[in-house]
């Protein structure tokens, strides 16, 4: 499926789950292109996936692949119904944190569904490559993006000083507007191969 295609499938199920149900007949054209969507909570996860199988020289979209952000994990109740069984039919996997993992299953056990292809991060998808990575990689990678001043600022704020320096990454890279997006596509380029977070792995192999 060409990559536009796939963009503007995202983009219309994005707004169907919204209400917006002009964007329905656009979805459902779209989606004969497809093999299977990946369901995340946030556009950073959709870097982190779309970055990681880009090294494994994977093209999502050319394999019939969409990647949709939830905008949110409890949102998940409305894409299931829309794109799953009941739906458009497309199977479905995806990627939660371990708080949202109940949303998650209670919305596909009403579809029908297991949770088998659906995979969860401890406690979220920076804190599994934070420790993928360790701390140091990570602050090198802060380095690299022009951001180690401003991170050596924020480890003085009284609400940090006394937290572990990965537990000062994570809360860092949720301060500011598009931080995440950019350091989970930087996080993910700088992995080892052999030392990819568990969740992200499986979730790869299950939409291979």
């Amino acid at each position: 499926m060409p990559a536009d295609d796939t963009r503007r499938f995202v983009r219309a199920a994005v707004a169907w789950a919204a209400g917006h149900d002009r964007a329905a007949p656009e979805a459902r054209d779209l989606a004969g292109g497809l093999g299977a969507v990946v369901l995340v909570e946030g556009v950073s996860d959709v870097a982190a996936v779309e970055a990681l199988a880009a090294r494994r020289g994977r093209d999502l979209a050319a394999e019939g692949v969409a990647v949709v952000p939830l905008g949110g994990a409890t949102s998940i109740t409305r894409f299931v119904p829309l794109l799953g069984p009941q739906g458009l039919g497309l199977r479905l996997a995806g990627l939660c944190d371990v708080g949202e993992e109940s949303h998650f299953r209670r919305s596909l056990a009403r579809a029908g569904l297991g949770f088998g292809t659906f995979h969860i991060c401890e406690a979220d998808l920076e804190d599994e490559l934070i420790r993928a990575l360790g701390a140091d990689s990570v602050q090198r990678v802060v380095d690299e993006q022009g951001e180690l001043r401003t991170f050596r600022t924020f480890q003085k704020q009284p609400a940090q000083r006394e937290r572990p320096v990965e537990r000062q990454l994570r809360r860092f890279l949720g301060t500011h507007s598009g931080r995440k997006e950019q350091y989970a596509r930087a996080l993910v380029e700088r992995l080892d191969p052999g030392r990819v977070p568990r969740p992200l792995e499986r979730l790869l192999a299950d939409v291979s």
